[in-house]
């Protein structure tokens, strides 16, 4: 066995549904999110974490609370898992952003957010922070978001820019699994825990399709 990560999104917020850009900005889970975090708890308590981080985020936060109190551990909290930034786009619907920045809506880059490249190397050196601190063949489920989750996946791959877009997003409260081998790490598993379903996300459109 080797050290493990299981890369888990969030419950549902209403921003999710509604699809607005939810970002830094502090959104509870709504009514289908805590069921949804309980049910991923439930499922994911089998693979006997040894060590549970989320971003400060409360959605993200609740739903690692709730795999925690099922399996008495404590969830450790790290800023650096927190959402992309999406600057003056945060609580505004995707339609919203089209109409007042098409260029910038087609390119998925806010103008005063955060770039892509910072969110992957921000998320995937936390990755690595944390799974040095797992035993060799620990359990490290880190609790995040959907575009900040991929990102650091790419990137902790070491997969180029270019490539980013050909890994899918991350419904709410489904997770993706890697395994540190010899070579670096690898994913076993993307997107897993729900049947195919509508993705909204702050992530960049063709990334959920």
């Amino acid at each position: 066995m080797s050290r493990r990560i299981v890369c888990l999104r969030h419950g549902q917020t209403l921003w999710n549904v509604e699809q607005r850009f939810q970002g830094h900005s502090d959104i509870p889970l709504d009514e289908t999110g805590v069921a949804q975090a309980a049910r991923a708890a439930s499922l994911l308590a089998s693979l006997r974490p040894t060590m549970i981080v989320s971003s400060d985020l409360q959605r993200a936060n609740d739903t690692a609370l709730a795999l925690g109190r099922l399996i008495s551990l404590d969830v450790a909290v790290d800023k650096d898992f927190r959402e992309r930034g999406g600057g003056q786009w945060e609580g505004l619907t995707r339609q919203e952003i089209a109409a007042r920045w098409p260029e910038e809506y087609a390119a998925w880059e806010a103008p005063d957010g955060e770039p892509v490249t910072d969110v992957a190397a921000r998320v995937a050196t936390a990755m690595r922070r944390w799974a040095a601190r797992v035993d060799d063949d620990g359990l490290l489920v880190v609790v995040s978001h959907g575009a900040a989750l991929r990102l650091g996946i790419c990137e902790l791959l070491g997969l180029p820019e270019q490539l980013w877009p050909a890994l899918g997003g991350l419904g709410n409260c489904s997770w993706s699994v890697l395994q540190e081998g010899r070579r670096g790490w690898r994913l076993l598993e993307h997107n897993a825990g729900t049947l195919p379903e509508p993705v909204h996300s702050d992530d960049k459109p063709e990334a959920e399709a």
